[in-house]
């Protein structure tokens, strides 16, 4: 990159950031959450379903959000790619889902992936609609997508409660132009657009709550050194959320350590488990020890999920907002159901939280 593309890279950034700190400046903040929230993203429950899939519960088969409803669970994530060819979540399809879990009082969080597959620490893939070379030119892609896509929600009556910009995006996000940590200017840049792109579309209605996604709940030191380089930038969020894998991201210890370091280093910033779960074939196939093994006597995943809970609750923080399993409800034998499509103990943990 020559001296005089940097400075045009450089110039387009603080003109986006100027933008979005101006939108942030002009309307309402956000209304935080008063409540724990227990959540799933569901995003491929509706395909399921829309495949002939019957979930059951006690053997009745059941819409798979009144199962999940009653359970306790008053949160739905699900995401959302740009132009998705071979997934079905697409943005009238994930409309039809948040409309069908809203009437059910469920609040959503709406996961912008920005791409057209899935994003995450191995696949950060720009749209292929978009400009991977300009960035001046794709944070105006960003901006008028998430304009319109916003408010195609809010028409439709689903305006969502919390909105993630971006997918665990430790690496970043629309690589190569977003990359991390190669290129902090333009990833500022490209996440201001997006804000600036709901705050456009909201008009002087109250922003939803802003998420900001890192990948690895259990990582103390490089989740810190994130957010304050992001903090660096002047950028609006509420939420800090984070994935808890514990065949990837460490023993709940480690969980522990990380979530009250982030509460003391980020004190006005809410924290939640975005993704959490646990699959004892993981552990199987790698030929290692599984903390909760899968033997036949009591269900693994939820043991998992109430030691999470237990962990979560016992820090006494009212910043600490919730837990999301990533994907119970996916077809049969699912995290959440078996291969008959009965529901496993694991849906029933959240039971003696159930709001009246």
């Amino acid at each position: 990159m020559t001296a005089s593309t940097r400075g045009r890279t450089a110039l387009a950034a603080t003109c986006l950031l100027a933008l979005a700190s101006s939108a942030q400046a002009q309307t309402p903040d956000s209304t935080r959450p008063l409540t724990f929230a227990v959540g799933a993203d569901l995003s491929f429950l509706k395909s399921a379903e829309d495949r002939g899939v019957q979930f059951r519960d006690g053997g009745v088969a059941r819409p798979g959000l009144d199962i999940f409803r009653d359970h306790g669970y008053d949160w739905i994530r699900l995401r959302v790619f740009h132009t998705p060819t071979d997934l079905p979540n697409n943005l009238a399809y994930t409309i039809a889902l948040a409309q069908d879990a809203k009437a059910r009082g469920y609040s959503f969080l709406l996961d912008y992936h920005y791409s057209d597959t899935w994003a995450d620490p191995q696949h950060q893939i720009t749209p292929r609609a978009w400009d991977t070379v300009n960035v001046r030119v794709l944070a105006d892609s960003v901006y008028r997508y998430t304009r319109a896509t916003f408010r195609a929600f809010s028409d439709a009556g689903v305006t969502p409660d919390m909105v993630q910009i971006g997918n665990e995006v430790r690496v970043g996000m629309m690589w190569p132009l977003g990359k991390l940590p190669e290129h902090w200017d333009n990833f500022a840049a490209l996440y201001g657009a997006a804000l600036a792109g709901i705050d456009s579309a909201r008009g002087q209605s109250p922003r939803p709550l802003i998420m900001l996604h890192y990948d690895n709940g259990a990582d103390t030191e490089g989740a810190r050194a994130f957010y304050q380089r992001f903090a660096g930038y002047g950028l609006h969020y509420d939420v800090i959320g984070y994935s808890y894998y514990p065949w990837w991201h460490g023993n709940l210890l480690e969980l522990r350590d990380n979530l009250l370091s982030t509460l003391e280093h980020f004190p006005d910033k809410d924290v939640m488990l975005v993704e959490v779960g646990y699959r004892p074939q993981v552990y199987e196939r790698e030929n290692r020890l599984p903390p909760y093994p899968d033997d036949g006597t009591d269900d693994p995943r939820r043991l998992f999920l109430e030691a999470v809970t237990r962990t979560v609750l016992a820090i006494p923080d009212r910043r600490l907002k919730g837990i999301f399993w990533w994907e119970p409800a996916t077809r049969c034998p699912s995290d959440f159901f078996d291969a008959q499509c009965n529901a496993r103990p694991v849906i029933r943990v959240f039971d003696r939280y159930r709001r009246r």
